[in-house]
């Protein structure tokens, strides 16, 4: 499971480590010509993908009737939540040079940033309890209703992709219908436990 754990988190890292190199020149092509938006698209991009995964694990595991897939969900998910971080940091920092107004009015006119945000802020909670001190001191109960924030997350954050897409919606629409499946096979699978 270590060598599992070392590989995933070594994956994770990978998107990241390609910006760098990309930025620094080590790597070709370089960052572009527009290189704040190719980095808060990439890590947004990824971050997404990631939280995908995360939602991909559990259903995975019933699949396969190994807990493997579910021992990387909180790296997965962990790795999702910094992604969209640095996503929304570099907006803030380098997009909007931290002009808290235009931050602001952007947050609140912009319903592709107010979805995105919301998204963002509803995974802030969970990253935060996502260690078994949390778990403990919540409770079983109240930790697995607070981690169900996820599912609305998701959605939201399927959703800003694919109004920030201006053109060829192939792969927001991918997240959407792999999103609904993903869903879809949980109430199944809850409804499956009750019988």
């Amino acid at each position: 499971m270590r060598a599992l754990k070392a590989a995933f988190f070594v994956l994770a890292l990978l998107p990241g480590l390609l910006l760098l190199l990309r930025g620094s020149g080590l790597v070709s092509p370089g960052l572009g010509a527009n290189p704040v938006e190719l980095i808060q698209d990439t890590l947004g991009l990824w971050g997404l993908r990631l939280l995908l995964l995360t939602l991909c694990l559990s259903p995975l595991a019933w699949l396969l009737r190994r807990p493997w897939p579910v021992a990387l969900r909180r790296m997965a998910g962990l790795f999702a939540f910094a992604y969209i971080l640095l996503h929304f940091l570099v907006w803030a920092l380098l997009d909007q040079a931290l002009d808290w107004p235009a931050i602001t009015e952007d947050i609140v006119e912009r319903p592709f940033i107010t979805i995105g945000v919301a998204a963002m802020l509803m995974l802030v909670p969970l990253a935060v309890t996502s260690t078994r001190g949390w778990q403990r001191r919540l409770g079983a109960r109240r930790w697995l209703q607070l981690h169900r924030l996820v599912y609305p997350a998701a959605i939201l954050g399927v959703w800003h992709y694919f109004w920030q897409v201006k053109a060829d919606i192939r792969e927001p629409l991918f997240y959407a219908v792999l999103l609904a499946a993903l869903l879809l096979a949980r109430l199944y699978h809850r409804r499956q436990a009750r019988l």
